[in-house]
């Protein structure tokens, strides 16, 4: 394969996966391979093989004959995302403290005022962006290009989880958080870095309706009681 069209396949990967992280393309969306060669000016091929990347990574899902659409996570998948998330950041969060210099905090801080910037102008895609962003920075800071990459998909997968079964609109990634994490770092806690850490994720999980759907019951009766 030419530089050239994985360059161009990595681009529209980004493209869509950016778009599923920031809650602008939903769990369930039809992905029209036309309307996506028209709309991110690409060719056909190239769409089709970003396409099967994403399938690959569980954010698309392909149905012979249907097409494809971005993917409609399980609960017992919800679940393995956020435990796979946890082991994942608490292995950047500990490969960061080995190394992390103070330039690295201010980087961080840095962020935590564009979190907070976006918090104010009340910008839901903003906040879920730059939220997004401290994650993977805390990621790219680490130095670890392979842990960098599980958490974008990861995030991304998140994102989708989140679409489906949150209980209301709140914030779910706080700034608060983010900034005991930082403020753990510069302290150089570690332990209470992942602490901090594995709370906030719990946090965000326990916002998801996810014991309901698992243990749902259907009464038919009820259901259609007054058809």
């Amino acid at each position: 394969m030419s530089l050239n069209k994985e360059s161009e396949i990595q681009r529209l990967v980004h493209v869509i996966s950016n778009a599923v992280a920031e809650q602008r393309l939903p769990p369930g969306t039809r992905l029209v391979e036309g309307e996506l060669v028209t709309r991110l000016k690409a060719n056909r091929n190239h769409v089709r093989s970003a396409l099967k990347r994403l399938e690959l990574n569980r954010i698309v899902t392909i149905v012979p004959n249907k097409g494809a659409s971005i993917s409609q996570p399980s609960v017992e998948e919800a679940r393995e995302v956020f435990t796979a998330r946890s082991i994942v950041e608490r292995g950047i969060i500990e490969t960061l403290s080995e190394k992390c210099r103070q330039m690295d905090i201010a980087i961080l801080k840095k962020q935590l005022k564009t979190e907070l910037e976006a918090i104010k102008r009340n910008k839901r895609g903003q906040i879920i962006k730059e939220s997004g962003e401290f994650h993977l920075l805390l990621a790219r800071l680490a130095g670890n290009s392979v842990l960098t990459d599980m958490l974008q998909n990861l995030i991304t997968r998140s994102s989708l989880i989140i679409s489906l079964y949150q209980i209301e609109a709140v914030d779910l990634c706080g700034c608060n958080d983010h900034k005991d994490i930082v403020d753990a770092l510069e302290q150089n806690d570690v332990s209470a870095a992942v602490q901090c850490m594995k709370i906030h994720l719990k946090e965000i999980e326990s916002h998801l309706n996810l014991d309901f759907w698992e243990n749902k019951k259907v009464d038919m009766e009820k259901v259609f009681e007054d058809s």
